[in-house]
């Protein structure tokens, strides 16, 4: 079941101002204003009060199709319908293949398009970089999952393509409207830096003052983190929390190693794809609550997890919160590449049995908007006598591959974990402004899948 998004009103579009006036501007906004409502009263607008978001975007792909035209949503980074439809406007105008996503092709020809227009002075725009966009208050972004629930601040950094022209800044404020609340909007403060990854290194220097001060401060750093990035060195020494998503790593295994590095310096991490295995972990515990089955744990030493073929961090992360609880410690690892990319990974436990673990990056058809999401899980113990035998699957996924191998047929219990609507980033994202600090759990598991990685170095 997925929400509706909300009516958006804009109190202020996208307006450039430059970068030494965007709290006066912002102030100005709230001065006096107010709308007419349906009873002929005044809503009350309610500015940011609760936190700031910075936004930090890892490629252009959204600021090149609104520079372009195809576009005119907001620049959120989120892969949401508009922009999905704008994708495959492109690629139709340009005969590549309409997937609707983001492809090398598809960048290629954009980044082509938009160096002539910045050439040709397009409609008088000698820039080629007008962020002067209409927003459609349909679609959905960033704030609409947040400002729901809280009035916030969002920063938004954008690093572009072309020449350095320095950093670009705007300014904005959009509020839900609320049919259960009519009478007052909730409404979040957007700011945009736009320029080269030059230019907004230049001024990160000044970022911080943007924060509000005395409220929690987030970084949602939408790309590996890049410990060396100057911008990403400040904020992170000053956030409550820097968030990633480790599904869309380009290289999950070094790049959970980058993290785990992170972690060690100190940097409050939160990873949106952990908070996707919540489900997983709650049924896998739920199975052996019962008191005879959670003695019949200790006998566990086969672990087979499949997902989706492209980005194993999941069933990473999944394999090592299932070893820190168990107290497994890895000692061998290996990696099979081909139609499936096979993981096997051995672990010694506390009284030095040994624990045998597969994961399988399995090929499917219809791949998910989640690179990488678990489908099957079987737990079982070479002890014939052990009460331990579980399998979890994914109610779309399912568990044939398991099946094949007699799994779902010999295991004492059968679970399914069901489609999640907070699977999505954005829905993600609100739950984790709620929290901040460092997250136990989270730490000693990616621990423990750090140790395993560097086992295969």
């Amino acid at each position: 079941m997925t929400s509706q998004a909300p009516t958006i009103f804009s109190l202020q579009a996208p307006k450039d101002v430059s970068l030494t006036e965007i709290e006066a501007e912002l102030n100005q906004i709230w001065q006096s204003y107010g709308i007419t409502g349906e009873d002929g009263g005044l809503p009350a607008a309610t500015r940011a009060t609760t936190f700031t978001l910075v936004v930090y975007e890892p490629e252009e792909t959204q600021y090149l199709l609104a520079a372009l035209g195809f576009y005119n949503g907001p620049i959120d980074g989120i892969l949401g319908p508009q922009t999905v439809v704008a994708l495959r406007e492109v690629q139709k105008k340009y005969n590549l293949p309409e997937t609707g996503t983001a492809t090398p092709e598809t960048l290629a020809v954009l980044r082509e398009a938009y160096v002539k227009r910045q050439h040709n002075g397009a409609e008088g725009d000698t820039s080629g970089g007008d962020f002067s966009y209409s927003l459609d208050a349909t679609s959905p972004r960033i704030a609409d999952e947040i400002a729901i629930r809280n009035p916030c601040r969002i920063i938004a950094l954008i690093p572009i393509v072309g020449e350095d022209a320095g950093v670009k800044a705007q300014v904005s404020a959009y509020c839900p409207i609320q049919k259960q609340s009519s009478s007052t909007l909730i409404c979040c403060e957007y700011i945009t830096l736009s320029g080269t990854a030059a230019a907004l290194e230049r001024v990160a220097g000044m970022i911080p003052a943007l924060l509000i001060g005395g409220l929690p401060k987030f970084l949602w750093w939408k790309a590996t983190p890049d410990p060396n990035n100057s911008v990403f060195k400040r904020l992170a020494a000053i956030c409550n929390n820097v968030i990633v998503d480790s599904c869309n790593f380009n290289e999950p295994e070094s790049d959970l190693l980058s993290l785990q590095a992170l972690v060690e310096t100190g940097v409050p991490l939160a990873d949106l794809n952990w908070r996707r295995l919540a489900a997983w972990q709650e049924l896998t515990a739920e199975a052996y609550d019962p008191p005879h089955r959670r003695a019949a744990l200790r006998e566990v030493d086969r672990v087979m997890l499949d997902y989706e073929k492209g980005n194993p961090g999941q069933a990473l992360l999944f394999l090592s919160w299932l070893a820190s609880r168990l107290e497994w410690l890895p000692v061998a690892y290996e990696k099979e590449s081909g139609d499936y990319d096979i993981f096997k990974i051995r672990f010694l436990a506390q009284d030095q049995r040994q624990i045998d673990a597969e994961l399988a990056g399995v090929p499917v058809a219809d791949a998910g908007d989640i690179a990488g999401d678990l489908i099957a899980l079987r737990l079982s113990s070479t002890n014939a006598q052990a009460d331990c035998g579980t399998v979890i699957c994914s109610e779309t996924g399912g568990c044939m591959r398991m099946e094949t191998h007699g799994g779902a047929q010999s295991a004492g219990l059968f679970q399914q974990v069901s489609s999640l609507s907070e699977q999505k980033a954005e829905a993600l994202l609100s739950q984790q402004v709620q929290r901040w600090g460092r997250e136990a759990l989270f730490e000693e598991s990616l621990a423990i899948a750090a140790q395993t990685l560097k086992l295969g170095q």
